[in-house]
């Protein structure tokens, strides 16, 4: 399974477009957000930060089921079949790869947070913060698998995408949820993006994730977990 990783991560730090959509988009956007007018304070630009951190995690880890569909479609899937892996290694082994490409894209953010617009966190924060964001990806990962194993390569792109938007806009990575109406913030705190910015949220201004938002994250884990597996299944 290691080779399959190392195989499967090399292709997409190669794609140009996983390099552009997964992690260029997320640091322009960052910048472009918190630099406009003259109103962005330091907790304006720090809560930002880790909202396009997690924003670009979510789109660089539902990415992973691009390359899965891509799969399917030269016969690669069928050949994974007739080798001793197990469903479950195989989904695995993808969202490994999907946990190693979201990197990138939270290094890139949270650079252009301390170096660019002046951050400024403890070491151990930034060190922290980088590390829940990328634990904090793998259910996304899954869900890119099971649309990918799920879906034709064309439709896997377009899902995925409204996919990281839907849950990017309900999820408060682009707003703060205080612009939501009240109806709206509720809905927010059960969805996977909302609980997975909350990560970083609370360990940026000096807290401690919440238990409820590990519980919430870690029910969606599950839920795209046996998604992933199921699709793989029953993928021709």
């Amino acid at each position: 399974m290691r080779d399959y990783v190392v195989l499967e991560t090399r292709r997409t730090l190669r794609d140009p477009g996983f390099v552009l959509g997964g992690v260029a988009v997320p640091v322009l956007m960052y910048l472009l957000f918190t630099n406009l007018g003259e109103g962005a304070t330091g907790v304006w630009r720090t809560g930002a930060m880790v909202g396009m951190a997690a924003y670009g995690a979510v789109g660089s880890a539902l990415n992973t089921g691009g390359g899965v569909a891509e799969d399917r479609s030269i016969g690669w899937l069928r050949l994974l079949r007739v080798t001793p892996m197990p469903a479950h290694q195989v989904v695995i082994g993808r969202a490994l790869t999907g946990t190693v490409t979201v990197l990138p894209a939270i290094t890139a953010v949270l650079c252009a947070g301390g170096l660019v617009n002046g951050v400024r966190l403890a070491a151990w924060q930034w060190a922290a913060l980088a590390l829940l964001l990328w634990l904090g990806s793998v259910p996304f990962t899954l869900l890119g698998l099971g649309n990918g194993y799920r879906l034709t390569g064309q439709t896997t792109g377009v899902v995925n995408m409204l996919s990281n938007l839907s849950l990017a806009v309900i999820g408060g990575l682009w707003f703060p949820l205080a612009l939501f109406p009240d109806w709206l913030r509720t809905v927010a705190a059960y969805t996977p993006a909302n609980r997975f910015a909350e990560l970083g949220t609370a360990l940026a201004t000096g807290g401690a994730p919440p238990l409820g938002g590990i519980l919430v994250l870690t029910a969606w884990l599950s839920a795209f977990g046996g998604y992933a597996v199921l699709s793989y299944r029953r993928a021709g």
